[in-house]
This record gives C-alpha cells, sequence and structure tokens, in this order.
C-alpha cells in the first residue's frame, strides 16, 4: 500500500498524473492519497477518473474507496455560493507482477518493522502518559492529605466553638482593611502587652483591634486556648470579644506570628482619660466624672470581677486590673478590657508563676515579690483602682518630692488615721451638684474610700474577697476593723530609688 498526502491545494490534472504514475511503478497493492483543500467538484472528477483508471467498469461496485474526510463551502437557500473545498482519501487496488509482489514482501517486513517501532514508540507513549497521570494523583493525593491535616491542625489549635461562632475569626486582610493598614491615625491605645487600634469592619461595626506585642503564651495553641476562655466569658461589664486572628504573615520580630484581639468598641474611652485628662486639668480633656457616676463605675468593676472569680468554672484571674483597662460604654458605665493577660486558676486557691505581668502601683505585694497569684490579687488592684477614682490621684506617685514613691493607699491611710477622710475626695467630685452633704450621703462615699484601702491592704489575710467588698459597697455587711499598714519594708523591696 502506498500512501502520500498532498497539503496544498492541487489542479485536477496534476492529481491525475501523480495517482496514474503511482499506479504504474508502485509495489503496493493500493494507492492511497490524502488531498488537501481540493475543490469538491474536482473531487468528484478524480473519484470518476479512477473508476475507469484500468478500463474495467466494476469499481463503481465498491472495489474503489473514496472517502471524504472534511467538506467546506459557502452556502445558502438559493445553493453553494463558492466550490468548496474537501479533505479525502482517494485508495485504488493494483494488480501485482511477481517482481512487484517480492518488493511487496519486503515493503511487507519493512512496514512490519515500521510498525514494530511505531507500536513500541506508542508504548512507550503510554506508559510515560500513564506514569504522568499516576504522578499527577499522588500529588493530587498529597495535596489533599495537606490540606486535611492542615484543616485537623485548626480543628485542634482552634477552639470548639469555632463552629459555632464562625464570625469570632478574622483574615488579616479583614483586620488591616479595617483599621486602613494599622494607620496611626486609628491608634487609640498602647500599654503593657500591645497596641489598640480602632477599626470599622465591612458592615459597618466599629471596632477596638489589640495588636500583641508581648504575652507569656508559648505558642498559637495557648493562645487560642485562651481566645477560647475569653470568648466564652459573657457579662455585661466585661467588653465583649469579637473574634481573633493569627496571622504568619506579619510576624513579630522574634519571629513568631502575629496575634490580634478584636473587641466592641467603647466610645467613651477609659477610665484614666475621665480621671486624669478632665477640662479641670488641661483644659481640653473631658468633663469631670460626678459622685453618681463614679459610683456606679466602682460597683460595675466589682460585678465584673466577681463574674472572673466565681462566675465561670475555672475561675479566671484578670492579673492587671488599672484604670487604662476599664473602658466606659455610650452611658458611662464600666466594663473590664484587655483579657491579654488573664489566666484560669489551677486546682487550689493560688499557683506560682514565674513571669510577673501587670503594672507596677496595682501589683500585689505577694505577685510582685514572690510571683504568687491568687484571686486576691485582683482584688487588691480593685482596691488601687477604687482609691484612684474617688480622690483623682494615681496609684503610684513617683515625682515625690519624698525619699519614696507614694503609693495612693498610704496617703488615704494616713488621712484616715488623722480623723481627715473627706480631705482625700478628688474636690472635682464634691463640687458636682449630685454631690450632697447629707450624712447618709458623706458616709456611703466614706464606706467606699474605706473598702478601697481594705482591698489594697498589703496583707493578703486581711484583705476581702470580691464577693464580700461588693457586699461592703453595698452596704448589706459591716466593714471589718482596718490594721495599721507596713510601709516602708515592703516600699524598699518594691520600689527601690537611685
Amino acid at each position: 500500500m502506498l500512501f502520500f498526502v498532498m497539503s496544498k491545494p492541487a489542479k485536477l490534472t496534476m492529481v491525475m498524473k501523480i495517482l496514474a504514475c503511482a499506479a504504474r511503478h508502485s509495489p503496493a497493492s493500493m494507492v492511497l492519497a490524502l488531498l488537501k483543500t481540493l475543490r469538491i467538484p474536482a473531487g468528484f472528477k478524480v473519484h470518476s477518473q479512477l473508476l475507469k483508471f484500468d478500463h474495467e467498469s466494476s469499481h463503481a461496485k465498491g472495489c474503489f474507496y473514496y472517502t471524504v474526510l472534511y467538506a467546506a463551502g459557502v452556502a445558502n437557500k438559493l445553493g453553494p455560493e463558492s466550490f468548496g473545498a474537501v479533505s479525502c482519501i482517494f485508495g485504488l487496488p493494483i494488480a501485482l507482477n511477481s517482481k512487484a509482489e517480492n518488493m511487496s514482501k519486503l515493503a511487507l517486513r519493512s512496514g512490519a518493522a515500521g510498525s514494530g517501532s511505531a507500536v513500541f514508540l506508542v508504548c512507550v507513549l503510554m506508559i510515560g502518559y500513564l506514569g504522568w497521570k499516576h504522578l499527577r494523583r499522588k500529588k493530587k493525593q498529597f495535596k489533599d492529605q495537606m490540606n486535611f491535616e492542615t484543616e485537623l491542625d485548626d480543628q485542634i489549635l482552634r477552639p470548639r466553638w469555632r463552629s459555632k461562632r464562625a464570625s469570632l475569626w478574622f483574615k488579616i486582610k479583614e483586620i488591616e482593611r479595617a483599621t486602613d493598614w494599622f494607620s496611626p491615625n486609628n491608634c487609640i491605645g498602647r500599654g503593657q502587652s500591645g497596641i489598640v487600634y480602632k477599626g470599622m469592619l465591612e458592615d459597618g461595626t466599629v471596632v477596638a483591634v489589640k495588636k500583641i506585642i508581648e504575652s507569656d503564651f508559648l505558642g498559637d495553641a495557648e493562645f487560642l486556648n485562651e481566645v477560647e476562655i475569653i470568648g466564652n466569658l459573657k457579662h455585661r461589664n466585661l467588653v465583649p470579644l469579637r473574634g481573633c486572628c493569627v496571622s504568619e504573615r506579619n510576624q513579630n520580630h522574634f519571629g513568631e506570628t502575629q496575634r490580634y484581639l478584636v473587641y466592641d468598641y467603647m466610645p467613651n474611652g477609659n477610665l484614666n482619660e475621665h480621671l486624669f485628662l478632665t477640662q479641670g486639668q488641661t483644659g481640653i480633656g473631658r468633663k469631670p466624672l460626678t459622685w453618681l457616676q463614679r459610683k456606679n463605675i466602682i460597683l460595675d468593676i466589682a460585678n465584673g470581677i466577681a463574674y472572673l472569680h466565681y462566675g465561670v468554672k475555672p475561675g479566671v484571674y484578670h492579673r492587671d486590673i488599672k484604670t487604662t483597662n476599664i473602658l466606659l460604654n455610650a452611658d458611662l458605665r464600666a466594663r473590664i478590657a484587655d483579657f491579654g493577660l488573664a489566666r484560669q486558676s489551677r486546682e487550689g486557691d493560688s499557683h506560682l508563676t514565674t513571669r510577673i505581668v501587670g503594672t507596677h502601683g496595682y501589683l500585689a505585694p505577694e505577685y510582685a515579690l514572690y510571683g504568687q497569684l491568687t484571686e486576691k490579687s485582683d482584688v487588691y488592684s480593685f482596691g488601687m483602682v477604687v482609691l484612684e477614682i474617688l480622690t483623682g490621684k494615681k496609684a503610684l506617685d513617683l515625682s515625690s518630692s519624698s525619699s519614696r514613691p507614694l503609693l495612693v493607699t498610704d496617703w488615704v491611710w494616713s488621712l484616715v488615721k488623722e480623723g481627715k477622710t473627706q480631705e482625700a475626695f478628688d474636690p472635682s467630685m464634691l463640687r458636682t451638684a449630685e454631690c450632697g452633704r447629707s450624712r447618709n450621703q458623706k458616709g456611703t462615699m466614706e464606706r467606699f474610700l474605706m473598702v478601697g484601702v481594705l482591698c489594697a491592704h498589703l496583707m493578703v489575710a486581711l484583705r476581702p474577697t470580691i464577693l464580700d467588698a461588693l457586699k461592703m459597697l453595698e452596704g448589706d455587711i459591716e466593714l471589718p476593723a482596718i490594721l495599721d499598714r507596713p510601709i516602708y519594708a515592703y516600699h524598699s523591696t518594691l520600689y527601690p530609688m537611685d
């Protein structure tokens, strides 16, 4: 069989000459011609001429093969507009002589060898193709396995409540867009453990995003465990946690993943601004808080701490109760914030820690000196905040002209012992119209002041629990007698002077 291809348009006479020459000299039993872009009428002429090629009429019955592979032309309802073109195969059987037969056998052997080579090549290609598909399938299985393991890791690392509160998990892109890529203009606070930015989510919700700079979490698993604890804390006097974000893209200077906490935004800022950045002191700050507002704030803080200690099991120690971590909502009601340092209590009433966190002036002495953390550590910090609220003085005055730093507790206690309790109150509070001069009003103010002194006592055993402190504030139980405070030995150790 002789096979040849004509890939360019050919005239009919040229086609016939080639086929005639091939029929006379070819050792093959059949001549096959693949003609491309041959005009359709010319194709039929070639067909009719081939039928007459050996002067026999029997070819018209099927001995001659004419197969149209492709035909195309332009036509409309009136008929074709052009001759069109076809790709077709012409085949013509040829009578063989002995010489041609021998040559045919040789061609057959060559064809067989060529066919074997072709088959071998096809097999190699098929094996290569199958191997490629197998490798691709393996890679896909490996990728699926990695995705599964990553998802499994997420399920292990991230808390179980993820599925219940899917909105609590933010992507870093959401955090960046909300804070305008952590613009300095949106920075609303900076503390020991991080920087807080004001942001707006896509749904218009205003949030506070805390970028954690320093923490004592050992890894993401521990951090997410703490987030689970915080996420389950629901109380009207706690700032609600909306979610968190752990980003590998924005790593900190230690090469660790960057962590973020997203809270509800409190429009009236923190308590520290209302106490120490007032119009009376700077001319541009906030209005001084009234007695009623301060009273409600103290009760709100006490209720929030009571929930942390006794409203959940196991209880949670905040470890950093201070005025900057007390936020005020639109109604100037207090909510405790910044749970980045919070810890669940261990079995028993206390545990020791080698890493002390918190803020000087608010740290309980047993915690600052020995690392002993108990619920009474938060009570001490609460007492310091109560005294700041009522006196308008900072917990620790490092600018004191005396030879040692001055704690507000020492100053208040000295006035109490001298019978000058009224001199301890913030003058701006006393000037407000709500602060009457009735005996009951004075008695309530003094009771709140003495609860603050008792809660901030240096001796752990003399401090009340937060529940007892709350009952004392509300007048449900009487205050015990307050023993004198050991001052100098404690101060020289905790706050040494140059």
